[in-house]
């Protein structure tokens, strides 16, 4: 019959009581505080988050009290409440994520220290790992710091439509490493961030409706600017594009003559995403405007077009 060593026994029970008063108070205390610290960190990127949105939201409402050119470009300038709370919400997450990674690295390594597991060689080993997984991962990398730059600065949100130079569309879904867009035709492009060299948005800050209107040569400059402003004028008054136009169109002049076509350019400040309505509304008014003034049209060619002779239909 085997006889079990009593001494080793307790020795390694006065051991292990020791351990546990010492370092292993110390490993359970780096734990509790890694915990708390980690509470706290989010709890402030939780509130700060929220304070950012709820003051933006008061500058939009305050900006809703003023006149209708100040409401369209505090859409227009981004502080839309529902962009602005994406874009600080996507923020949030980021910056608690980060801080979970960070707290939780630095108290594994602390504790392993405090175990008595060397770090020279694990730190170098992750060293090389890094390095290796880090050419391998270049682009993965790319598109995540892309992402983060590209949210950071608000260079377009959901709903905008932008230009990528690979495709043209309404943007679906932003994330830190691809953007998803819907173009004309209804197909949903997956475009990662780091490869998006050049952006052109669309539906930031304010759009210009251009209308060139062709009269007949022979036509009084004048005259024919006089009916075209009135027309314009009216339509800025209409309630229906109170929140619409920026100002009242301006008539800019004539812009071309070829032949016997003068054409007369209107110049409209708008939200950018009613461009395309402004433009299809002020070219109604402006021609039921031109027809029962008398204006004449520019004379038609003999193969469609303007230049032959002619009149307004």
């Amino acid at each position: 019959m085997t006889r079990v060593d009593l001494t080793a026994t307790r020795l390694t029970a006065e051991q292990v009581q020791d351990w546990l008063l010492t370092d292993g108070l110390r490993v359970l205390l780096t734990i509790v505080l890694a915990v708390v610290l980690r509470w706290l960190a989010h709890r402030i990127i939780t509130r700060t988050v929220a304070a950012m949105t709820a003051r933006t939201t008061e500058r939009r409402d305050d900006a809703s009290d003023t006149s209708r050119a100040g409401r369209i470009w505090t859409e227009a300038t981004g502080l839309a409440r529902a962009r602005h709370q994406q874009r600080m919400t996507t923020l949030g997450t980021l910056l608690r994520s980060t801080v979970t990674f960070v707290v939780a690295a630095i108290a594994a390594l602390t504790v392993m220290d405090l175990v008595g597991i060397p770090l020279a060689p694990l730190l170098a080993s992750a060293g090389v790992g890094g390095v290796a997984l880090g050419f391998g991962a270049q682009s993965l990398v790319k598109d995540f710091l892309s992402g983060v730059f590209m949210i950071l600065e608000d260079q377009y949100g959901v709903g905008d439509v932008i230009d990528t130079g690979e495709a043209i569309g309404t943007v679906e879904e932003v994330s830190l490493r691809v953007t998803r867009l819907r173009d004309a035709d209804g197909v949903t492009w997956y475009i990662r961030n780091g490869e998006i060299i050049r952006i052109g948005n669309l539906s930031q800050h304010r759009a210009t409706a251009i209308v060139d209107v062709p009269v007949a040569y022979d036509e009084d400059v004048a005259r024919v600017s006089a009916v075209i402003h009135a027309a314009a004028e009216a339509m800025a008054g209409e309630d229906d594009w109170q929140g619409r136009l920026l100002d009242t169109p301006t008539v800019a002049g004539v812009e071309s003559i070829t032949g016997q076509t003068m054409t007369i350019r209107v110049l409209a400040q708008t939200s950018p995403g009613d461009k395309v309505d402004v433009q299809r509304a002020l070219r109604q008014r402006i021609k039921s405007a031109l027809d029962e003034a008398g204006v004449k049209a520019p004379p038609m060619g003999p193969f469609g077009g303007f230049g032959g002779p002619g009149g307004r239909a």
